[in-house]
């Protein structure tokens, strides 16, 4: 079959103002968790990508409605739930699967749920969340492509995730709401996305609240009702979109940002030497002086998001000097670093010393391979190149989208299904922004190699201007 194909041609600077969608980590998830009420839920402010169409799917299969009234709009009534089975090939696709199983176990005393998938960025572990269950009183047991729980109603229970989970966090949440009785979860995952769930939650009338950063408490057994509920903006486009300006020495303006879950950004982007300012909603970023070589490390939220590493070991390709990215959050999140090769960056990865990494790292230390490596050095400014490439995850694709964006000459890029599962008409949002994207219907190209344009020896513009 054939795949869907971007062409871009780089070198034009991104001007103008765009506009984020809603999160969409945050998005599917609430879906599911309309769930549990007893009458409709209305999400808005909801993005069309294809996690929340595949979300959309299985809800139905399971017997429940979900149906678009409006403009990123959906309604989700659970009254019609019947089945505890989801369909596998779907569930594959996506990482919901987890999330079900408090809904389904307050309707089935079985639950079969398939293995999640997703980005191919790294294993997710599931030991962590099914340790939860199990500590609620599920049995867990392995089947074919999946796992089978079975409990003849929840409990409420004390569990501290050994690492900080995010989806696990928001899974238990859902399951302690149908437990009897109180559930306390310690190093609990505090993401903007989690709050955002705990938030709709609590307008269902649901007891669940954060008490301390790393800690939520939920009383369970309560009926719940239907809600209607915004969804917050996506900080990742707000990254991806403010990562492509600066890549390009374009200066844009974009809204709506909550400020709050873009501090690590916007500290980094400080320490870039790019200029800034949010005023109200509004994040005005522009490139104002070369950038300046940084040295960064992933963790969860407060810290620098993972999903933003890919963009920023390409923004860095322009920076002058040496920069490490180091990625503490997944074992293996570089597989993006060989298309940057091919454009012509000077990109080095190694594993770096680390004192404590079972302590370090988020990652299960059995995941971990020795071929993997756990960080990556820059060195900029790099003249990127055009060429042709395959998009392998959908933060991945952003980051071969901006490469291409700020490289000279036509890039292909394939395999874009993976960039709408989270971004919703990212091709016409950039167009309004100046850029030339374009699509077609094509199989993945041999790749080849456009011969870079070289700048005069002299030149104030950084390289691959």
């Amino acid at each position: 079959m054939a795949l869907k194909s971007w062409l871009v041609e780089g070198g034009r600077p991104l001007r103008g103002a765009v506009a984020v969608g809603g999160a969409k980590n945050a998005a599917f998830k609430a879906m599911i968790a309309a769930l549990l009420g007893r009458e409709e839920t209305l999400l808005e402010n909801v993005p069309e990508v294809g996690d929340v169409e595949r979300t959309a799917e299985m809800i139905r299969i399971l017997g429940a409605s979900v149906r678009r009234v409006g403009p990123n709009a959906l309604q989700v009534d659970p009254r019609g739930l019947r089945s505890a089975t989801l369909p596998a090939d779907l569930a594959r696709r996506s990482r919901a699967s987890l999330l079900f199983a408090g809904p389904l176990l307050a309707r089935s005393r079985e639950v079969e749920l398939p293995l999640p998938g997703g980005d191919r960025i790294g294993r997710r572990p599931l030991d962590r969340a099914l340790a939860g269950l199990r500590a609620m009183g599920a049995e867990v047991e392995p089947s074919e492509g999946g796992v089978r729980l079975r409990a003849d109603g929840l409990r409420g229970a004390r569990f501290r995730f050994p690492k900080s989970t995010h989806t696990g966090t928001e899974a238990l949440v859902l399951a302690g709401l149908v437990a009897r009785g109180r559930t306390v979860l310690e190093n609990a995952a505090q993401e903007p996305e989690v709050d955002d769930l705990l938030r709709m939650l609590a307008g269902m009338g649901a007891r669940a609240r954060r008490v301390a950063p790393r800690r939520i408490e939920i009383e369970g057994g309560r009926a719940l009702r239907g809600t209607r509920h915004r969804i917050l903006p996506d900080r990742n486009e707000a990254v991806s979109f403010a990562c492509m300006a600066l890549a390009t020495i374009g200066e844009i303006r974009i809204s709506p940002v909550d400020r709050r879950a873009l501090d690590s950004f916007l500290r980094l982007l400080t320490r870039l030497g790019a200029g800034w300012e949010v005023l109200g909603k509004v994040l005005h970023v522009g490139w104002t002086r070369p950038l300046r070589p940084i040295e960064v490390e992933t963790r969860p939220h407060p810290g620098v998001m993972t999903d933003w590493q890919p963009l920023l070991v390409t923004l860095l390709t322009q920076a002058w000097g040496t920069s490490v990215v180091h990625e503490t959050v997944f074992e293996n999140r570089f597989g993006y670093v060989p298309d940057l090769l091919r454009m012509g960056a000077r990109i080095e990865l190694f594993s770096p010393p680390v004192a404590h990494p079972a302590k370090l790292y988020g990652f299960n230390p059995e995941d971990d391979r020795p071929g993997l490596r756990h960080a990556a050095r820059i060195e900029g400014p790099t003249a990127l190149r055009a060429t042709e490439a395959a998009v392998s995850d959908v933060r991945a694709g952003a980051t071969l989208l901006m490469a291409a964006l700020a490289a000279r000459g036509e890039t292909a890029i394939a395999g874009i299904e993976h960039v709408e599962r989270g971004y919703e008409r990212f091709a016409d949002r950039l167009r309004s922004l100046g850029a030339s994207v374009r699509e077609r219907e094509a199989e993945p190209a041999p790749r080849t190699v456009v011969p870079a344009r070289r700048w005069s020896a002299g030149t104030t513009r950084p390289a691959g201007r």
